[in-house]
């Protein structure tokens, strides 16, 4: 596939090559995002102007926009310079004044002369109770109506480019643009009604009433799924190129799962049980597993993590679990160490803190097959950490981890699975733009004991109540953790913020009982601090977000969140996840800084009536919009042009189904519609997409 297709030659031509705009204006457009002629052609209007023609301005609700015919009347020239130039004109019912400034008399003697007729349209506002059309945008003779659209589309613009210029060069541009072989499944195209490609662009440049700029409209969601579907077909050759590189058939025997099963308090729900078996069918397989475990909060993801990992050891091999942070990994190999210990597993923990002798030791007993499992952070990434037979690769808290790093991830792994663990329940539309290059598990159930939060809003008014309820809790043996408020500023006003709390709490609880950890304390301070709370030895934990993710202390059953309102929803949740976590009946005080906002009161509601991650996010992708839900710049999510992933999320699952199935059918896409798919990828820009074909 060599280049671009010929067809797509005048699309991607520059913007310069359009009637009327030149280099200034095509530097204004670039700095948008609009360099070729495809860019302005995806710039959809975003709202429009209605310009029926209406035979008077009487009863009209101004400030308006209007179209009127008129007879023109007087010309009153300013009196000074710089002034106001009126022309009084008269409609079917009433007269107005149409206003200029600083413009040449003997040009509007010529636009409007006295006593002739005239169509004009422009924004009426009445000034002293007269009304007045200022600067009209169209000024017309009665024959040339035509001219002025009824409804008029309105584009986003930058400085240094009006709706004229991008009226006409849209026009230009589409008078340019070739038909394009249908590259969408045909009876997709006949159920949903869908014009062709070209025809839904005209149509989408052309709204004809409000209805036709809705996302739902059918040219707009016509040219959505376009997008979509390049971006899912992008991800199904992914998927598929990770597929055709051999893996390895792991099979274990069973033993050791049921040494650990057998040793467990409780039996394993039902969601994890189904995870593990898509799991282990995945790794008897010869293709290599790229599987996503999404887990709410406490949903028992480490057991299935274990389990899996087991499944290595017992078909010979090895397996490494990586999490994002020093403590998070510590944590997972606090957590796994008694289960590996029961199955006679070797366990052991690699961190960017291993120096020297030590860290040779532990190579030297990976390279040799004596670690059976390695839990570690990005260090386990580096050129000498080297396997004698490594099967699973565990990645925790994807989210840091785009397409690109999961492609690494496969090279490293000389044919190993791979198994991404988040905790972030992300809604569907979101987890199929991010993730559709990889198979889903979810577990939605809770294990048996986790015990529902009770969600309380209090306002920092009462802040003493809370203190001395906080006072009443320790005397009983019970821990709790206080998270202190995201400051924007800056780190350092997020730690003087956690400083003053600690300060604060140490006076009214006593020095003891109160610690602190936040994101500028050294790595083995903050462990320090962690394991001082996690052995029941301080009572309360002074935070900074550090805690979010991951943080297991059974005992602690109270988490106060100071001024809630400034966090986003999905972090609440995940804070609120760190309690509950043992057998005593636990709260989340949510304490806000009155009064609330719109925004803060339906987030902390939210919170308050539901425990369920998966609506939260649902909830939070509405309100915050895609990009921001995982975090733009390092979310590996697409930014697209017209798709709307909240609006559209039923879109990206049907574009999702429709590509993978089109790669089954026709590998290398050379049938009729497999030429056409590939047109699109071109158009699209997914040019790592095309690398992928003509490497496949």
């Amino acid at each position: 596939m060599s280049g671009r297709p010929e067809r797509l030659w005048p699309l991607f031509a520059e913007i310069q090559t359009l009637d009327g705009v030149g280099p200034k204006t095509a530097q204004a457009l670039g700095q948008v995002g609009i360099d070729a002629i495809r860019d302005l052609l995806f710039t959809l209007p975003h709202s429009g102007i209605d310009r029926r023609v209406r035979d008077t301005i009487r009863g009209a609700d101004m400030p308006a926009t209007l179209t009127v015919p008129v007879v023109v009347g007087q010309h009153r020239p300013p009196r000074k310079r710089g002034g106001a130039y009126r022309i009084e004109v008269d409609d079917a019912a009433m007269r107005f004044q149409i206003t200029y400034f600083h413009a040449r008399p003997e040009y509007l003697m010529r636009l409007l002369p006295p006593g002739s007729r005239r169509l004009v349209s422009g924004r009426v506002e009445l000034f002293d109770g007269v009304p007045q059309m200022t600067h009209p945008d169209h000024v017309v003779e009665p024959s040339e109506s035509g001219t002025i659209p009824e409804y008029e589309p309105v584009y986003p613009l930058t400085a240094g480019v009006t709706q004229k210029i991008m009226t006409r060069s849209v026009a230009n541009a589409l008078a340019k643009t070739p038909e394009l072989a249908e590259w969408i499944d045909q009876a997709l195209v006949a159920r949903e009604g869908w014009p062709a490609w070209k025809d839904a662009l005209v149509a989408a440049h052309a709204p004809g009433n409000a209805a036709d700029l809705a996302a739902s409209a059918i040219s707009r969601a016509r040219l959505a799924y376009d997008e979509l579907l390049a971006h899912q077909l992008t991800l199904a050759l992914a998927r598929r190129a990770r597929r055709a590189r051999p893996g390895k058939i792991t099979h274990g025997d069973g033993h050791l799962r049921a040494i650990v099963r057998a040793s467990l308090p409780f039996a394993p729900t039902g969601a994890q049980l189904r995870a593990l078996e898509e799991i282990s069918a995945d790794m008897a397989r010869p293709e290599r597993m790229n599987r996503l475990l999404q887990g709410d909060v406490g949903s028992g993801k480490t057991l299935v993590a274990l389990l899996a990992l087991l499944i290595a050891v017992e078909a010979g091999g090895q397996g490494v679990m990586m999490a994002p942070t020093e403590i998070l990994a510590r944590q997972h190999f606090d957590g796994l160490a008694p289960m590996a210990r029961t199955a006679g597993v070797t366990l052991d923990l690699l961190t960017g803190r291993d120096k020297g002798g030590d860290r040779a030791r532990k190579l030297a007993e990976l390279a040799s097959g004596e670690i059976d499992i390695l839990v570690g952070t990005h260090a386990v990434f580096q050129d000498d950490v080297a396997f004698a037979d490594l099967r699973l690769a565990i990645v925790d808290e994807q989210h840091r981890f785009g397409v690109r790093q999961r492609m690494e991830l496969g090279r490293k792994g000389e044919a190993a699975d791979v198994l991404v663990m988040t905790a972030t329940p992300i809604p569907r539309s979101l987890a199929l733009a991010q993730y559709g290059d990889m198979d889903v598990s979810v577990l939605d159930e809770k294990p048996p004991g986790r015990q529902p939060v009770r969600t309380a809003l209090i306002s920092e008014e009462r802040m003493a109540e809370i203190v001395d309820h906080l006072r009443g809790a320790i005397s009983e043996g019970r821990q709790a953790y206080w998270v202190c408020p995201l400051v924007e500023e800056s780190e350092n006003s997020d730690l003087a913020a956690a400083e003053a709390r600690f300060a604060h709490l140490r006076g009214a609880l006593g020095e003891g009982a109160v610690g602190l950890v936040h994101g500028q304390l050294p790595p083995a301070d903050k462990d320090a601090a962690m394991a001082r709370f996690s052995a029941g030895k301080t009572a309360v934990l002074v935070a900074t977000t550090v805690i979010e993710v991951g943080v297991n202390v059974p005992k602690a059953s109270i988490m106060v969140i100071e001024r809630a309102e400034a966090f986003g929803l999905a972090q609440l949740h995940q804070l609120r996840g760190r309690v509950g976590r043992g057998t005593a009946a636990s709260t989340c005080v949510l304490l806000y800084r009155p009064p609330l906002g719109e925004a803060g009161m339906r987030r902390l509601t939210t919170l308050r009536e539901t425990e369920d991650g998966f609506r939260i996010a649902e909830v939070d992708l509405e309100m915050r919009g895609a990009g921001d839900v995982i975090g733009v710049a390092q979310s590996g999510v697409p930014r697209f042009r017209i798709a709307d992933l909240e609006r559209q999320a039923g879109l990206m699952a049907i574009a999702q189904s429709d590509a993978r199935r089109l790669l089954e059918a026709d590998p290398g896409l050379v049938t009729e519609r497999g030429q056409a798919a590939r047109t699109l990828l071109w158009l699209m820009r997914q040019d790592e997409a095309i690398r992928l074909i003509s490497v496949g």
